[in-house]
């Protein structure tokens, strides 16, 4: 059976398509409601990361609703409370709104106090982390967990309902919500600003210590890293609000880190770290520049570094053994594509 001349080029260029195109997505992130009331998820994606499905949503109490991210991909989520939208999309959140009046937030992020859940997505195979921040106040509880990924890939967030126990000079929208020290005082003390702008400056405060006990893996304060960060490779994760407990997981996912402690005021993690500020914390800390949070834009000012790699250099030797899931994943669809296609064009040609 004789081809026309183009039907090499065209299979080859359609083959070269599929094939770049596998592994382009790096991660779906499920959005769960376990909430007695609707809330209204926040979508901000950083810098240069591209905007998902939907930059803000309606999610009904006992719903959930699925976005997939590209590899590489960085932003924040929380969930948006008491929202009062008209038939046109217009109007406004007592809890986390974005400003944009409308149900999208169009770019716009959470106005404190708020609950956010952070992540940075690796390229290539790369590492994703990901953390829970009280550093802009407290909302409603929320857990991170991850599933089908390689490494720790613990869960992470808050179980405790802090608008219980927020102090009164910390309480928010009729106690709806629990301001951080920072955004209730301002000083650069509890900011982490000014002369209080490094690790060794800027201690936790007893506003923090309080967040810190209850929710020991979110992040507390600016500088609060080795035990609020954390990582996996090639998962897919979920957000749960309001859940009551957490899913049942395997013996590496202990309630508490190892080697934490909180006993003196402030937060220790022995054996390997994957610290996100500018102190480098066990031996396969990162390198990134400072700042507590994956994202550049961060509306609270403490974070100020999103492009991390293991110093070790475990996130290149992943890359040139081929030993990444998503990675692996890659090359599979790619050897089943060739595959396919020798059978077509075999086929063609008897």
């Amino acid at each position: 059976m004789d081809l026309p001349f183009s039907f090499p080029v065209f299979a080859y260029f359609s083959l070269t398509f599929l094939i770049l195109s596998a592994g382009v997505y790096g991660a779906t992130f499920t959005f769960v409601n376990k909430c007695e009331y609707t809330v209204w998820p926040g979508i901000l994606p950083n810098a240069g990361s591209p905007t998902l499905e939907s930059t803000g949503f309606e999610l009904p109490s006992d719903s959930s609703r699925t976005f997939t991210a590209p590899t590489g991909w960085s932003g924040r989520f929380w969930a948006r409370t008491g929202c009062n939208f008209d038939e046109s999309g217009s109007g406004t959140c007592d809890t986390g709104d974005c400003g944009s009046g409308q149900v999208e937030c169009n770019g716009a992020g959470a106005a404190p106090p708020a609950t956010l859940a952070e992540f940075s997505l690796g390229n290539g195979g790369g590492q994703d982390f990901y953390d829970v921040s009280l550093v802009d106040g407290y909302n409603l509880p929320m857990i991170v967990e991850g599933t089908g990924g390689s490494g720790m890939c613990a869960s992470t967030g808050c179980l405790t309902d802090l608008n219980r126990i927020c102090p009164t000079e910390l309480r928010a929208n009729g106690g709806g919500a629990c301001k951080s020290a920072c955004e209730a005082f301002g000083s650069d003390q509890y900011c982490c600003a000014g002369e209080f702008n490094s690790p060794a400056s800027c201690r936790p405060s007893v506003y923090s210590e309080m967040f810190k006990s209850a929710c020991p893996r979110s992040y507390s304060y600016a500088y609060d890293d080795p035990t609020s960060t954390f990582t996996c490779t090639g998962a897919d994760y979920s957000l749960t609000f309001c859940p009551s407990s957490p899913s049942q997981k395997s013996s590496k996912d202990p309630t508490t880190p190892p080697g934490t402690s909180y006993g003196d005021g402030g937060s220790t993690m022995s054996g390997t770290g994957s610290g996100m500020g500018s102190e480098s914390t066990g031996t396969g800390s990162m390198v990134v520049t400072s700042g507590s949070d994956p994202e550049p834009d961060s509306s609270s000012g403490s974070g100020s570094g999103s492009n991390a790699m293991l110093a070790d250099g475990s996130y290149l030797a992943g890359l040139a053994m081929g030993d990444s899931t998503r990675l692996m994943c890659v090359w599979h669809s790619a050897a089943a594509l060739f595959g396919f296609a020798f059978l077509l064009l075999s086929f063609l040609q008897l």
